[in-house]
């Protein structure tokens, strides 16, 4: 039997409390507490679990376990055989309910909800096979990974027929990616030093100590004011030099005249990204800011809900850096999708990774990219952040400044028992501590 034991779902409230060191903070988020919503699934008759999560940043985070909880129910009565015959089985059965996708649709808590569960079972079919989840992926052939996508409303940018054509083109020499992959790791840059909350002494010190440990490539948050955003800028070339690429960070903190002003002051800094320069849904916008500053690559898509999102921002030629997230789209069929259509316009995805359990998936993400659809990592880089790894089971590991593929099953977010302990919210010890004053 390979009943999924949906009644014996067990879904949790995880929280960090990350606000305390400044940790995440930016222009638009001061005080994120990284937590997730957290799903540990069971298989019948299997020693098999399954884990996923969905981030966000503290309040509202029991909001997403309670979507959990409710969609689960319409998983009742399949089986984890039943996923694999058809890739696309969950996605559909999860995101195309039309009750519950009236209450985005395809977008906002349900939609956070509905990637959690897809991307358990995409860990549990990894677990089974014994394989990564990138590993996994790459495997399966590309009738199998069409069949897992939806193209209800891309087909006008990209068509089945043209995605597997893709597909099938990509199969040339994945065998020597992927030995190329986990022989050297794929490219990464750091933005663990470049928190907006962080002192001039602990943002210099911590550049220096990422760039003694292999990392050419960084992210740093702006927008409180523009006399700011130079100060910083310049504090890190005059700690750097000019040899190192820097990206920057608005998040979603600009209107268009101001994006505009600001990116083209902070442009004599040399950038090689300017990402969110403001609000995530507006492709007008975005499109607008490209068009002004041409010699800057505008990046966006973290906030980005869904595939026809994406679509929109490709074909207006809003961005050249396509910034998926790994729970923000529903799992990892909607990623299949949204790789395909950046591929086809010719724009590299570069995942957003800042968040709890983030870094860990989303470099399965990059390497499917790389060995499925794009064949590439020229101009491609994961996003990382260095807090909260220690927390899992399959911490990610980073070499030079890249991340190196993961060996072990699955999709590499499973929680230590001790750390499920201690932050469950509110019960877990940490927050008892701090929610009775105590270290607080």
């Amino acid at each position: 039997m390979n009943q999924l034991l949906i009644d014996k779902i067990d879904i949790r409230d995880v929280r960090f409390p990350t606000s305390r060191g400044w940790h995440g903070s930016d222009a638009m988020n001061p005080d994120p507490d990284y937590s997730c919503a957290y799903i540990e699934l069971p298989v019948a008759g299997s020693p098999l679990v399954g884990h996923g999560l969905s981030f966000t940043i503290g309040r509202g985070n029991e909001l997403v376990v309670a979507a959990i909880r409710s969609l689960s129910g319409l998983l009742d009565g399949i089986t984890l055989d039943d996923c694999e015959d058809d890739l696309g089985l969950v996605s559909r059965t999860l995101v195309s309910d039309s009750q519950y996708r009236w209450l985005g649709p395809n977008k906002g808590v349900i939609h956070l909800a509905a990637s959690a569960l897809i991307n358990t079972v995409w860990d549990l079919l990894a677990k089974r096979a014994g394989l990564p989840l990138w590993q996994y992926v790459a495997s399966r052939n590309p009738g199998e990974l069409i069949q897992a996508i939806d193209f209800t409303h891309i087909s006008d940018f990209l068509d089945r027929e043209e995605a597997y054509d893709k597909l099938i083109s990509a199969r040339s020499n994945q065998d020597g990616r992927e030995r190329r992959l986990l022989a050297e790791g794929y490219p990464a840059y750091t933005t663990s030093a470049g928190w907006l909350g962080y002192s001039d002494k602990q943002f210099c010190d911590l550049l220096l100590e990422a760039y003694a440990a292999g990392w050419r490539h960084f992210k740093i948050k702006v927008g409180r004011d523009l006399r700011e955003d130079q100060r910083r800028c310049a504090l890190f070339r005059q700690t750097l030099g000019d040899d190192v690429l820097l990206s920057i960070d608005a998040n979603q903190i600009w209107d268009v005249s101001t994006a505009v002003h600001h990116i083209d002051a902070l442009s004599t800094y040399d950038l090689f990204w300017v990402e969110e320069p403001t609000n995530p849904d507006d492709v007008l916008a975005h499109q607008t800011i490209a068009r002004a500053v041409p010699n800057v690559r505008i990046a966006t898509g973290e906030h980005a809900a869904n595939k026809v999102m994406f679509k929109q921002l490709l074909q207006a030629s809003a961005i050249r850096i396509c910034q998926i997230d790994a729970c923000r789209l529903a799992g990892v069929n909607e990623v299949l999708a949204v790789l395909l259509m950046a591929d086809k316009a010719g724009v590299p995805v570069c995942p957003h990774a800042g968040g709890i359990g983030l870094c860990e998936y989303v470099q399965h993400l990059s390497m499917i990219d790389y060995l499925c659809v794009s064949g590439s990592w020229e101009g491609r880089f994961i996003e990382h952040a260095g807090q909260l790894h220690g927390h899992f089971e399959d911490p990610i590991s980073v070499r030079d400044g890249r991340y190196m593929a993961p060996r072990a099953p699955g999709f590499s977010v499973d929680l230590k028992p001790q750390s499920l302990a201690e932050h469950t919210f509110p019960g877990g010890t940490v927050w008892a501590q701090l929610l009775d004053g105590v270290g607080a």
